[in-house]
């Protein structure tokens, strides 16, 4: 946000005047009926990460997962739940390091594949075919076909019943150099990059707006 200089301000700047959003503008509509379920974990959609780990001089793993998010800008930090049974727990309990890898349409069926087969009877990478990317802050790999993947340190891990939230700090982002432009800007509406929902696998669709276009001024 550009500094102001607070001396020059003689008077109060009149309120700003915005368009009321098209829902506002109906004076009359139906009522929307609501249905009440049990509870339940619908937060869809969400992303789709494909976390990876290994001990050292141990066969790497990855494995995928839905409940994935951001939960903090300085220092920046993620959370990932994983469930205890799972050998990625495991590691991760046990080096304190890992990879939230993002991936994108390209490699849909390997992602599916990652979460339903356990690292305990087959080396991922060798059955999936994708490619381990050394970390450059961490010791385990990331995976290279993935547009993004963000090196994290485990700060704490928090049993809450089923599944454990792991609270990673972000020690380095590396993203495909080929995604980004001329200005630095990371295109990620070309990554192919994938959502989940309700069991499917979805790809991000039509933008429909931007931070901030609800109350920027029209030129």
């Amino acid at each position: 946000m550009p500094s102001r200089n607070p001396a020059a301000k003689t008077k109060s700047a009149p309120a700003r005047k915005h368009a009321a959003p098209p829902s506002a503008k109906r004076t009359a509509r139906a009522p929307i009926r609501k249905l009440t379920w049990p509870p339940g974990t619908l937060v869809w959609p969400a992303p789709v990460a494909l976390v990876s780990c290994q001990v050292p001089g141990e066969t790497p793993n990855f494995l995928a997962v839905a409940w994935c998010g951001t939960a903090n800008s300085d220092p920046p930090m993620l959370t990932v739940a994983i469930r205890p049974s799972r050998l990625s727990h495991e590691i991760i309990e046990r080096t304190r390091e890992f990879v939230v890898n993002l991936p994108s349409a390209a490699i849909a069926w390997a992602t599916d594949y990652a979460g339903v087969v356990s690292g305990r009877k087959v080396d991922k990478f060798a059955a999936t075919g994708l490619t381990p990317l050394p970390g450059a802050t961490v010791s385990c790999p990331g995976i290279a076909e993935c547009p993004i993947n963000l090196e994290c340190r485990a700060e704490r891990l928090i049993p809450l019943g089923t599944h454990t939230l792991i609270l990673g700090t972000i020690a380095a982002v590396r993203v495909t150099a080929d995604l980004v432009d001329a200005k630095g800007r990371l295109r990620i509406e070309d990554s192919g990059i994938l959502a989940y929902a309700h069991g499917f696998y979805f790809t991000l669709g039509k933008r429909v707006g931007s931070h901030g276009w609800s109350v920027r001024k029209k030129k």
